[in-house]
């Protein structure tokens, strides 16, 4: 399956390599093949592509898949916005995945930083040190050559608000194909959607689960009660939410139950999905659309209405 409205093949349901540990990584990039899926969501920042690209070349020839039935997304990292680093940032990815092209590539955040091998360059105070001589059209640049060389079959944008994302959707020569965002029902990102659907964006939701964060969406008490009425749990409720919406999305299980579990996703009741709409608690789990540097936002900090 996938979005209706997608201009590329990328299957809906995703298995997101955010994983620090490396056996881990192997482990659960092996159970979510094994479990059915076939989108693979990587990056540069994560520092576990190679083990990735491990895990996928045993796990085709295990299970007689061919790379061609798989989608594979990895993302350009702050520190290679620089035009003329972002060739061989991409050249690099591939080498660690041990592929010879790739479906997607995304640029991680919408801010440059410092060039290096560091990936957060920061001053003697501990403070970022960004780039403001490079903008994010003159990267954007950059990844559209990557595609008219044949070796990219996609471009978007990760962690963009919609302000920075319209500009780059109008100047662009090659479209946006996805933008990869922190939803949930805590953080649906309307607006947005919206956006991306009327302009054939693909609308990639990931943290669907809320990061997992207690309190969060799984704790829910409407997610509690419709998963008890429907007979599933409530990370799958979550996940059908997401996919009813109209977005593909990423979840991470580490698990062979977990993986089977999660690729288990059957439509909602109508009612139950607008139950979960109406929903008013409103929370981000990751602050890196503020500050192009993960991390999760101390739980005092929070948003509540």
């Amino acid at each position: 399956m996938k979005p209706a409205n997608s201009t590329i093949n990328m299957p809906l349901l995703g298995f997101g390599t955010l994983i620090p540990d490396t056996a881990t990584t192997i482990n659960a990039t092996k159970y979510a093949l094994e479990a059915g899926f076939r989108h693979f969501d990587c990056a540069e920042r994560y520092r576990n592509e190679s083990e990735v690209g491990e895990a996928l070349q045993a796990g085709l020839a295990a299970c007689g898949i061919s790379r061609d039935e798989i989608f594979i997304t990895t993302k350009l990292w702050n520190s290679n916005h620089q035009p003329e680093r972002v060739k061989p940032a991409f050249e690099a990815s591939l080498k660690r995945l041990r592929i010879n092209y790739l479906d997607l590539y995304l640029i991680h955040t919408p801010f440059a930083f410092q060039p290096g091998d560091e990936q957060e360059p920061r001053d003697a105070d501990g403070n970022i040190i960004y780039d403001r001589g490079v903008t994010l059209l003159d990267t954007w640049r950059a990844m559209e050559s990557l595609v008219d060389s044949g070796k990219c079959g996609a471009i978007g944008l990760s962690d963009i608000s919609l302000k920075d994302l319209i500009p780059i959707y109008e100047a662009a020569r090659i479209k946006p194909a996805v933008v990869q965002i922190e939803s949930h029902p805590y953080l649906p990102e309307t607006e947005l959607l919206e956006f991306c659907q009327a302009n054939n964006i693909t609308f990639l939701a990931f943290a669907p689960l809320g990061h997992g964060i207690k309190p969060g969406p799984l704790e829910d008490s409407v997610i509690l009660s419709i998963a008890k009425r429907v007979g599933k749990t409530p990370a799958q409720v979550l996940l059908a939410w997401a996919l009813q919406r109209g977005t593909a999305l990423l979840t991470t299980p580490k698990t062979a139950d977990r993986a089977r579990e999660n690729f288990d996703v059957s439509l909602l009741p109508e009612d139950a999905f607008d139950q979960i709409n109406r929903i008013q608690t409103r929370q981000r789990f990751n602050q890196v659309v503020s500050t192009g540097v993960p991390g999760f936002i101390p739980q005092g900090n929070l948003n509540k209405n």
